[in-house]
Parts: C-alpha cells; structure tokens; sequence
C-alpha cells in the first residue's frame, strides 16, 4: 500500500482511530476502578476470583485490541499526506501522550498479572489516583489535537 491511497480512505481511517479510541480509553477508565474494588476484599474472598476474570477479559480481549487498533489506525492517519504539519509544536506533546497512554496500559498489564498472584501492587488510595491519569492525559490529547496551540 502506497502513502497515495492513504488519502480517499482517509475518513475510514479516522472513524476506526476515533472508534479504537473510545474503546481503549472506556478500558484505561474501568480496570484502576476494577482494581480499587479488588483492593477491598481479601485474596481468599471469592469475589477476588470474580476480579480477577473480569480484569484479564477486559485486558486481553476489550484493552489490547483497542490499544494495537489505535496504534495502527493513528499511524496510518499521520501517514495521509497533508494531516500533520511536521513543523507545528502540537504534535510532539500528542505524541509524547500517546506514550504515556501506552506505557500506562503496560503498566495496568503488570498490575493484573500482580493481582492474578494475589499481590496488591500498590494501596487503594495510590489506585484512586492513579484513576485521574488518563483523563489527564485524554485532555491533552484532545486539545492538541484539536486546537493545536502551538
């Protein structure tokens, strides 16, 4: 696939990443909150095995796909001809929020393997925060995207 055929899928592509988007973030959101609900009860407690199915199928089969969709679909964006203006400022914070999303997504993987264990990664209260890091990002993403401020 040539760099040229890129352009009249171009609203395809867009949809998919927007798509992809909205799936990967609705996961970033709800497995901290799944893993401050299974801070609240014992390793013992069956309810623990109960979190623990649900964190690794919204992992493995909503988050992942998502996350690799999102990947694919927003490099194939930036690879239209005419879609970034590689000299405009926006696009390295984009950028370098993108891989603060990711790298907290690996991060929420190892935290699921570490429950899976019955280890507690980190308090309730240090999860509770760290709830607040995709929107905090998510806002970046949009506004340098959007109105690209510099």
């Amino acid at each position: 696939m040539t760099i040229d055929l890129l352009a009249p899928a171009y609203p395809w592509i867009k949809s998919l990443h927007v798509i992809s988007v909205i799936a990967w973030m609705a996961g970033l959101f709800y497995l901290p909150r799944l893993f401050i609900y299974h801070m609240q009860v014992a390793p013992e407690d069956v309810r623990s095995q109960t979190f623990k199915v649900m964190e690794r199928r919204l992992l493995k089969a909503i988050m992942n796909p998502a996350m690799i969709a999102t990947w694919v679909f927003g490099l194939l964006l930036v690879l239209t001809p005419g879609v970034v203006d590689w000299t405009a400022g926006w696009w390295h914070l984009k950028f370098a929020s993108v891989l603060a999303m990711t790298w907290f997504h690996m991060d929420l993987g190892r935290a699921r393997r570490a429950f899976e264990r019955d280890e507690r990664p980190r308090t309730e209260r240090g999860w509770r925060m760290l709830n607040e890091v995709p929107t905090v990002l998510m806002i970046i993403i949009v506004f340098m995207v959007i109105a690209k401020p510099f």
